[in-house]
């Protein structure tokens, strides 16, 4: 602060005032960056083994599995902010880890931001718009953004019912801005973990769903489940999920996927082999299980 004031020909007393108030508007963020000369050489290997820019996130002693998610999503929020500029789409899947990236966001407003919702969020329980509203709002607010809702299930009953909705011209309005995203945030989808899974946890499977899930695929993305070699045709739940197909989703340019839990590391192993990420920020125990852990062959996608 005495540094700019000399240089401005200003008191200190000032530089501190409009620090402050450009802190407030989220012009300006002060942090403290630890050093994580270990987390630079995993992030390196992660980045040479599976082709992705990746960010490793240094876990302080005894930390806690929320404050483990949001030191990840505080990080992710800060990839997702550079990434993103005016006039772009941004897509978002729903989901515990989204949601707290949305709460991590610097407030500056971008010209004609839009942000899209990936996947639909009812099910049997609830409609989800109050859920997916809350997210997506919050990432609306951050960049003064147009949002865009997928009102329609997580899964639909009936094969017949979601190729129906998909000729609607207000769901194709929908689709075709999922296709033109330029970024897209996502988590991944795990059957277990310290912080489970918003579509394991609270009512959008079946009984059913969750027996043949099990025996066959190891998370999800966008809530189109993925095999361990990231392969995801032919598993029956996905002909009935909202979310896009890995074709549809690799067509984006910057493919944002954050994880904090190494139980998740299966189905994000499972996303790198279809390659559906560019760019991983993960913490420092998911990220040694990621290099511990032995990769499926990548499919030719």
């Amino acid at each position: 602060m005495e540094a700019i004031a000399s240089e401005e020909g200003v008191s200190r007393s000032t530089v501190s005032r409009l620090l402050e108030t450009a802190r407030a508007a989220g012009i300006v963020s002060i942090q403290v960056v630890p050093v994580h000369g270990r987390a630079s050489v995993v992030e390196q290997e992660i980045a040479h083994r599976h082709g992705v820019s990746t960010r490793v996130v240094p876990l302080p002693d005894g930390v806690g599995a929320v404050e483990r998610l949001h030191l990840v999503a505080r990080t992710a929020g800060r990839v997702l902010d550079s990434a993103v500029a005016a006039g772009m789409i941004v897509g978002v899947a729903w989901g515990t880890t989204t949601s707290a990236v949305s709460e991590h966001l610097l407030a500056r407003p971008l010209a004609d931001v839009q942000v899209v919702q990936l996947n639909g969020a009812m099910n049997t329980l609830s409609s989800g718009v109050g859920y997916g509203t809350d997210v997506l709002g919050r990432f609306a607010a951050a960049w003064d953004a147009q949002v865009h809702h997928f009102p329609v299930p997580a899964f639909f009953d009936h094969v017949e019912t979601r190729q129906a909705m998909w000729r609607e011209r207000s769901v194709q309005r929908v689709l075709r801005l999922q296709h033109a995203a330029d970024v897209a945030l996502f988590g991944i989808g795990a059957f277990g973990g310290a912080v489970p899974s918003r579509v394991w946890a609270e009512g959008y499977l079946t009984g059913p769903d969750r027996a043949a899930l099990t025996a066959t695929a190891v998370g999800d993305v966008c809530t189109v489940f993925l095999r361990a070699d990231g392969s995801w045709e032919g598993l029956p739940l996905n002909a009935r999920s909202s979310g896009p197909v890995p074709p549809v989703l690799r067509r984006i340019p910057r493919r944002i996927c954050a994880v904090a839990d190494e139980a998740k590391v299966p189905g994000l192993l499972a996303a790198l082999a279809a390659g559906l990420v560019t760019d991983l920020v993960l913490d420092e125990r998911a990220a040694r299980e990621l290099l511990s852990a032995r990769a499926v062959t990548r499919r030719a996608l």
